[in-house]
């Protein structure tokens, strides 16, 4: 077999597809959705390229991937990251904004193309924000429940008109993430009692 070959390119893009997202700590079955690989093969490539190493830097999640919606909204710094995502999703083409601010997914189903543009995606989110709230694996839950526009909107702010992630269920005071944590941040002046 010659890398090279047409016929081992799809095999090909699938492997690097999976290794790229163990090395995020996807979950099996994201890679599975994504890659098109099976379970098994997943867990080989784990067992080969990431197992056995020094660091043993990269773990295997187990369980269901994380379903709730709360992470995303439960503080200015989660909201802002969140909004940050659904930016670069945007950006990766991965979802399409219309004129109501609403969401759409731009893929009928995840594939290897999918899953290499969440990659640089959330590898962007990483260089953006280096101390990060949220995983590879909460990123793929905030694309899967954005796009539904049913828990999570975009909302505008009040103040500097900017877009911003917001739960559909809980009280909002149309103030971003960022105008929240620049009020919190000005110095409050001190009354000099002469």
């Amino acid at each position: 077999m010659r890398l090279t070959d047409n016929r081992y390119a799809q095999e090909r893009e699938q492997f690097e597809l999976a290794l790229r997202m163990i090395r995020h700590e996807a979950r099996t079955r994201t890679i599975r959705e994504c890659s098109g690989l099976n379970d098994d093969r997943i867990r080989k490539l784990y067992a080969t390229y990431f197992r056995d190493t020094d660091a043993n830097l990269v773990k295997r999640r187990r369980g269901k991937s994380p379903q709730q919606v709360a992470r995303f909204v439960k503080d200015a710094a989660h909201q802002l990251q969140a909004t940050t995502l659904i930016a670069l999703f945007c950006a990766s083409l991965l979802l399409r904004m219309d004129s109501d601010n609403k969401l759409h997914a731009c893929w009928p189903r995840p594939d290897v193309e999918y899953g290499h543009r969440i990659c640089r995606a959330f590898e962007s989110y990483l260089l953006l924000h280096p101390s990060p709230k949220l995983s590879f694996e909460w990123a793929w839950n905030l694309l899967q429940s954005i796009s539904k526009n049913d828990e999570l909107y975009l909302a505008n702010c009040r103040q500097c008109r900017a877009i911003y992630v917001q739960d559909s269920y809980a009280l909002d005071d149309e103030t971003c993430p960022s105008c929240v944590i620049m009020a919190r941040q000005k110095p409050t002046r001190i009354s000099s009692g002469n």
